[in-house]
């Protein structure tokens, strides 16, 4: 099974160095004279100049205050090593790739922070302790090199299995060293493929060639700073001999080549990302490189000798229309053909949609949402036509299954876990009876008396808005509960129940309750849910958010002073836009590596890939909507906030941390109430390692709780 590969994309949910983005920062702030969202000099743009000299000193000040402040909380220590050990855990599942016969995790612990890339043979990953073979040692690595290397992943070299290429970042960045490695003799090959640090995307064509998609310097890049032109790179040659093979617009996200093996078949794929959401998908053929006739917006999978279509929109073809959300298939030969009688795999109705899609031998696994609850169907083509089977998955919880091996056999994982479920892991066979629990999760905090209830609020304009409620059975419905309210609302990415053990222990234990909220702009309910948010339309996202935090205070389950609100990234949006338009709903807000100032996001890092999502602030009919929620643009002096957390990391190529410094420098000078942390190090996930992860969540669930149980601000 391949499908389109959006990994570098949707890093920023998504290619450039970060020094030449940096570099670009004066012109960028020269066009924002000119921007349409500029009505106004803003006074904090050195806040943007991510390794400036008077920045630092002023995250280093601000990070003095959070830490002094929450730090010194009496249960500050214990909740931070409580956490540490969870993460640190041996009883963690490790999550496992199969490459030829060997099983490869990467895996951190207290032992080993940084982390070993390391591998196993299924009987032995079976046990309750396996052996594991290491493969790279990465605080070994870091400590030779004296490099703050943080693993990015690998791509194994296909068929052979006995290469693959590594991604080193420092620090924790998206931009990534990448570097050929010996699997067999567990070394990094001497005089080997080495591309310098850059947002690259590399794809081995055979054993002496690469696709390369990197920075080649000025005018290489798209405007959202990742790659416009592939080159095929030849082993022995340097990179600037390279043959370009395909060049995008500046205009464009960016583009990527990649190689599929499967089901016997090889494909050479390059994905010209229009927009975020958009993409020309090329196929190279005996005589050249052919674009395959779809929707830009339809996502091409291959299944061996067929082509499928997941479909965002509705599509008329072949005399019918075929509904957004659909997956389709046909023989890729006869499609390449213009043949467009498609079997249908899978249709989405009111509430249910596609979630993934996975592959076996025989089988396309299709695992389903209904209502935000899990099903898996099976579809096989046997005897001239697809035949379905429905694949039992436990009733409760989030079920996933995904093909372990699809050229070799029908062998599947199936992981399952719920809220107040520690995950396990199956072993499956599709098509066949029978399912070995292979792995289980222990329980990682207390669960006795607590609950999971599934509830809707209604929207401002009527839309059901469906969320998850963790609490105590038989709860004093009488608005005096702490609770946690979170949510995401972008990218059409679906939030799941899932077993959280940090939440957990950090919150739940302590009596509070959790909510999970699925609005509008998630993949909840396929896209059409998404795009019901996108753009013109995003305040419905939000409507949904303050929708639900409405209904649980209607129902007496809390009550503004006690609700506290958590998000990162878009979710940080989220958070950002709470805080500037309802104020009054809340009692503590926690916003992570957050958008802010939608006046400039564009402007900064890989913004502008995000541009289908929120549209385009240099256009005044966009900014229109788009500066009646930014939160940067909507702060005023003269509301009164609830106390607000703002967490970044300076490493963060992805999302700028300057939305979250401005953000809080602005807030700051209006006398509102906010603390500011960034990390040094880690990248979008603000963590590069265990450590940092648990010190950041620490940080995170000790504001909210004090500010929540604050007597002091009782009269709020």
């Amino acid at each position: 099974m391949t499908a389109r590969s959006r990994s570098s994309f949707r890093r920023g949910m998504a290619l450039s160095l970060a020094l030449a983005l940096l570099a670009a920062l004066p012109a960028a702030r020269a066009a924002n004279e000119t921007n349409a969202a500029a009505s106004t000099v803003d006074p904090y743009l050195w806040l943007e100049e991510v390794t400036g000299t008077r920045a630092l000193d002023w995250v280093e000040r601000h990070n003095a205050v959070s830490t002094n402040q929450l730090e010194a909380s009496s249960d500050f220590e214990a909740t931070r090593q409580r956490l540490l050990l969870i993460l640190d855990s041996k009883e963690r599942i490790p999550t496992v790739e199969k490459q030829g016969k060997f099983y490869y995790n990467f895996w951190r612990d207290d032992r080993n922070p940084r982390g070993l890339f390391r591998r196993t043979t299924l009987e032995e990953y079976k046990k309750a302790n396996p052996a594991w073979e290491t493969v790279i040692d990465l605080d070994k690595l870091a400590g030779d090199e004296k490099e703050n290397w943080v693993w990015e992943g690998y791509e194994v070299l296909k068929p052979g299995f006995d290469e693959c290429l590594v991604n080193l970042s420092r620090g924790g960045a998206d931009a990534a060293v990448i570097r050929e490695f010996d699997l067999v003799g567990k070394k990094f090959v001497p005089g080997g493929f080495i591309l310098p640090e850059a947002k690259s995307e590399v794809a081995w064509r055979n054993r002496d060639a690469l696709y390369v998609a990197s920075d080649y310097g000025p005018g290489s890049l798209t405007a959202s700073g990742y790659p416009r032109i592939i080159k095929e790179w030849k082993r022995g040659t340097p990179l600037s001999q390279a043959t370009e093979v395909f060049a995008g617009k500046t205009e464009d996200v960016g583009v990527s080549a990649h190689v599929e093996h499967d089901h016997g078949q090889v494909y050479e794929l390059i994905h010209r990302g229009l927009t975020f959401y958009t993409d020309e998908t090329w196929l190279r053929r005996s005589n050249g490189w052919t674009r395959i006739d779809k929707p830009d917006d339809a996502r091409a999978h291959t299944f061996g000798e067929y082509i499928l279509l997941q479909l965002r929109s509705d599509w008329l073809a072949g005399g019918k229309t075929y509904a957004g959300g659909s997956l389709l298939a046909d023989k890729l030969e006869a499609y390449l053909e213009g043949d467009r009688h498609f079997a249908v795999l899978y249709a989405p109705g009111e509430r249910t949609s596609l979630e993934s899609i996975s592959a076996t031998r025989n089988y396309v696994v299709l695992n389903e949402l209904d209502n935000v609850r899990s099903g898996t169907h099976l579809w096989r083509f046997s005897a001239g036509q697809w035949k379905e089977t429905a694949l039992e998955v436990p009733p409760l919880g989030t079920a996933s299954v995904r093909g372990i091996d699809p050229d070799e056999s029908d062998a599947c994982f199936m992981n399952v876990a719920g809220f107040l479920t520690p995950s396990s892991l199956f072993l499956d066979t599709a098509g066949q009876s029978g399912r070995e629990r292979i792995k289980s999760l222990p329980d990682y905090f207390k669960t006795t008396g607590l609950e999971v209830t599934q509830h809707e609020a209604k929207s401002a304009d009527g839309a059901r808005i469906p969320y998850f409620e963790v609490s105590r059975q038989g709860l004093h419905l009488d608005g005096k509960n702490v609770t946690l309210l979170t949510g995401y609302g972008g990218f059409e990415i679906a939030m799941l129940p899932s077993y959280k053990p940090l939440v957990g222990a950090a919150w739940l234990e302590r009596g509070g309750i959790y909510v999970l909220a699925n609005i509008r702009g998630g993949g909840e309910f396929g896209p059409a849910w998404h795009k019901a948010a996108m753009k013109e339309n995003r305040q419905r996202a939000y409507d949904d958010f303050i929708a639900v935090a409405e209904d649980l205070i209607a129902r007496g389950v809390t009550s503004p002073k006690r609700l506290g609100i958590e998000g990162r990234s878009n979710g940080g949006l989220l958070m950002g836009v709470m805080l500037t338009e309802r104020p009054d709903l809340f009692g503590a807000v926690h916003c992570g590596s957050p958008l802010l100032d939608m006046g400039r996001y564009n402007k900064l890092l890989a913004g502008a890939s995000w541009m289908g999502e929120y549209g385009d602030p240099d256009q005044a009919k966009d900014w229109q909507y788009i500066q009646k929620y930014s939160p940067y643009q909507n702060a005023r002096p003269d509301r009164k906030y609830p106390p607000i957390l703002i967490t970044t990391s300076t490493r963060d190529d992805r999302v700028h941390p300057g939305h979250a410094r401005k953000m809080a420098a602005r807030l700051e000078e209006m006398g509102q109430p906010v603390l500011f942390y960034e990390n040094t190090e880690g990248g979008h996930g603000a963590a590069a390692d265990n450590r940092q992860t648990a010190f950041m969540e620490t940080l995170a669930y000790t504001f909210l709780w004090n500010k929540l149980n604050d007597p002091a601000d009782a009269s709020r």
